[in-house]
């Protein structure tokens, strides 16, 4: 595993990448959270598609679902990259679809898309909070 901090802007985003999975399961993924926050003060998440268990993108297991939940409780925002063409399912596509949409999860095909969202999305929800 990899941990790189790049910054957008002003906007300091934890680059992960790994050759395998590391987000396994809920509790190994609240310890990369924890890990990137504390380590490098981000609550911003960029991750390659590998470092994510398979069974993330089988909404049926509910894993995607938990996790998400556990990064919102948290403040942590997360942007997952890489290709995503092999998922045909068209409940894991609307979900991709609406997470893009949204300004905590986002799904990307590259590590700059990733990171732009990210950034973007944050400097939107800052935006929206002062306006309320």
């Amino acid at each position: 595993m990899n941990i790189e901090t790049v910054k957008n802007g002003n906007l300091p985003v934890a680059v992960v990448t790994s050759d395998g999975p590391i987000i396994t399961d809920t509790q190994s993924a609240l310890d990369l959270a924890m890990t990137v926050k504390y380590g490098t003060g981000c609550t911003n998440i960029a991750i390659n598609k590998g470092a994510i268990v398979d069974d993330f993108f089988v909404l049926s297991t509910r894993l995607a679902g938990e996790i998400l939940q556990k990064f919102t409780n948290y403040g942590v925002r997360l942007a997952i990259f890489g290709d995503f063409s092999r998922y045909t399912s068209k409940p894991l596509q609307d979900f991709i679809y609406e997470s893009n949409k949204g300004k905590s999860f986002y799904f990307q095909p590259d590590r700059s898309s990733a990171i732009d969202k990210l950034c973007s999305g944050a400097r939107s929800k800052r935006r929206d909070d002062y306006e309320r």
